[in-house]
């Protein structure tokens, strides 16, 4: 691509998946993953998708929407798949579904998800534009409308946020 700026990448092409064995170390007391360890396993293959999409170094700035929906157990074969939902000026929204596989019959169950906002930033941390999103299927429609609407819900949630820290004042957390 001799230094030209993609305009546009479709979902397809940015997807991403990873494939984690649950071990001992990574388990509670209970044989279940940790639940940080499974956000770690979430915003690693979501940054996979976009740095696919975006062609950058990106950053996590933000985990939402993260619903531990079942236990992942010792020895589950565990599935991650990812896919950018949409593109902004320089952020996107990826999504990121967990599942555990039975390694006997292929069949999957939902264990989590999550909605993970990345940065795309160049080698100083200056933020830098990230192509937009072509969603072709019907799926991939929703998803893209439903991130708009999680964008404007977020943004209202930071808003509040701000003004809370801003009337406590010094010493709030003593």
């Amino acid at each position: 691509m001799s230094g030209e700026r993609v305009i546009s990448r479709t979902v397809a092409e940015s997807q991403a998946e990873r494939s984690e064995i649950i071990f001992p170390a990574d388990s509670n007391g209970l044989g279940n993953l940790f639940g940080g360890r499974l956000m770690q396993f979430i915003d690693l293959v979501g940054a996979v998708a976009a740095v696919r999409h975006s062609r950058a170094i990106v950053v996590t700035a933000s985990m939402d929407h993260s619903d531990f929906v079942a236990p992942v157990h010792i020895g589950d074969l565990l599935i991650l798949k990812a896919s950018v939902n949409r593109a902004y000026r320089t952020s996107m929204e990826v999504g990121v579904r967990a599942m555990v596989e039975d390694a006997r019959t292929g069949t999957l169950r939902h264990v989590s998800s999550a909605y993970v906002t990345y940065v795309a930033v160049d080698r100083e941390g200056k933020p830098v534009p990230v192509p937009c999103v072509v969603a072709e299927t019907e799926h991939q429609k929703r998803r893209f409308a439903d991130a708009g609407r999680r964008r404007e819900m977020r943004a209202g949630e930071s808003k509040r946020a701000r003004d809370v820290r801003a009337s406590l004042g010094v010493g709030w957390h003593v």
